[in-house]
C-alpha cells in the first residue's frame, strides 16, 4: 500500500484537521514552521504533525503537498513551490476560482502533477465529515482518495478537468456564506426597530432557516476574514460565466466590517451586530 509523505500548507483550522486525517494513511505529515503563528504551531502540535524548518525541507521530503491557505496567498504559495522544482502531487484545495486554479496548474506543471480540490463542510473534528471534491489526472486523484480512505474526510472525484472541484466549492459557498450575511443584516435591521424577537418568531415557523439561528451571526463575524476573500473569488467566477457578481461582492464588502474579529470565539451576537453597524 502506498504510504506517502505528505506536506500541508498550512495548518490552519481546516488544514490541520485535514492533515491529521491524511496521517492515517501516510508515513508522515509535515508542516513548515517558518513564518507561522504560535496558534498555527499549537494546532500542528495538537494534531501530531511533524515540523520542518523551511519550505524546501518540506518539499524535498513530500510526495504529496496539500495547499489550504487564505485565497489571496494561493498563487504566491504555488509559485514558491514551483520555484523549488517540486515533482510530486500538488493538491490545490483553496477556495479560489477555476481560472486561478488553472493558472496554478500552469505554474507547477509539468514538473508536478496538479489536482484541483475543494473542501465542502466543516473541519473534520468532533464527528464532522467534510467532502474533499477532486478533479484532475486519474492516477493522481486515486492517490488522494487512497490517502483519505477510512477517515473523516470523504472524497469524491468529479473527473479529469482542472477547475471542476473549485467551481463546485464556490457554487456552494456562494449560497452558504451569503445567506449567513443576509441573516446578519435582517437581524440587525429588526434589532434597530425593536422587533428582533418577533423576527425570530416568524423565522422559527419555517424549517431549515438560518434566520431562526441568529447566534450563528457571531460565528460568521469570526470567519469573515476568510469568507470575504472566498466570496470575491466566487464573484469572479460568476463574472467569468457572464452572470452578475454584484450580490456576492456586496456580501464580501459587508464581511469586511468584521475584519478585526478574526477567529474571536468570545464574540457575541450583540458584539457582532454592533461592529456591523460601524462603517
Amino acid at each position: 500500500m502506498d504510504q506517502p509523505t505528505v506536506g500541508i500548507l498550512h495548518p490552519g483550522s481546516m488544514g490541520a484537521a485535514v492533515a491529521a486525517c491524511a496521517g492515517a494513511n501516510a508515513t508522515a505529515v509535515l508542516w513548515c514552521e517558518a513564518g507561522r503563528s504560535s496558534t498555527s504551531a499549537a494546532r500542528a502540535i495538537e494534531t501530531g504533525l511533524t515540523p520542518v524548518a523551511t519550505l524546501p525541507d518540506l518539499l524535498d521530503r513530500s510526495d504529496i503537498v496539500i495547499s489550504l491557505c487564505p485565497p489571496a496567498a494561493a498563487e504566491d504559495l504555488a509559485r514558491d513551490v514551483a520555484e523549488h522544482g517540486f515533482t510530486g502531487v500538488y493538491v490545490e484545495a483553496n477556495a479560489i476560482n477555476p481560472e486561478r486554479t488553472k493558472r496554478i496548474g500552469g505554474l507547477l506543471e509539468p514538473a508536478a502533477t496538479v489536482v484541483d480540490g475543494g473542501v465542502v463542510g466543516s473541519p473534520p473534528v468532533r464527528g464532522k465529515s467534510p467532502v474533499l471534491y477532486l478533479s484532475g489526472p486519474a492516477a493522481a486523484t486515486s492517490r488522494i482518495e487512497a490517502l483519505f480512505a477510512g477517515t473523516a474526510v470523504r472524497t469524491t472525484t468529479l473527473g479529469t478537468e482542472i477547475g471542476k472541484a473549485s467551481a463546485l466549492k464556490l457554487s456552494y459557498a456562494s449560497f452558504q456564506k451569503t445567506s449567513r450575511v443576509l441573516v446578519a443584516l435582517a437581524v440587525g435591521m429588526a434589532r434597530e426597530y425593536g422587533v428582533d424577537q418577533e423576527l425570530l418568531e416568524v423565522a422559527s415557523r419555517r424549517t431549515d432557516s438560518y434566520l431562526a439561528e441568529p447566534e450563528y451571526v457571531a460565528k460568521t463575524a469570526a470567519r469573515a476574514w476568510r469568507w470575504g476573500p472566498e466570496l470575491e473569488e466566487a464573484a469572479d467566477t460568476l463574472a467569468a460565466a457572464g452572470l452578475p457578481p454584484e450580490m456576492l461582492r456586496a456580501a464580501a464588502s459587508t464581511l469586511a466590517r468584521w475584519s478585526d474579529a478574526k477567529d474571536d470565539s468570545e464574540l457575541t451576537l450583540t458584539d457582532a451586530l454592533d461592529r456591523l453597524a460601524q462603517p
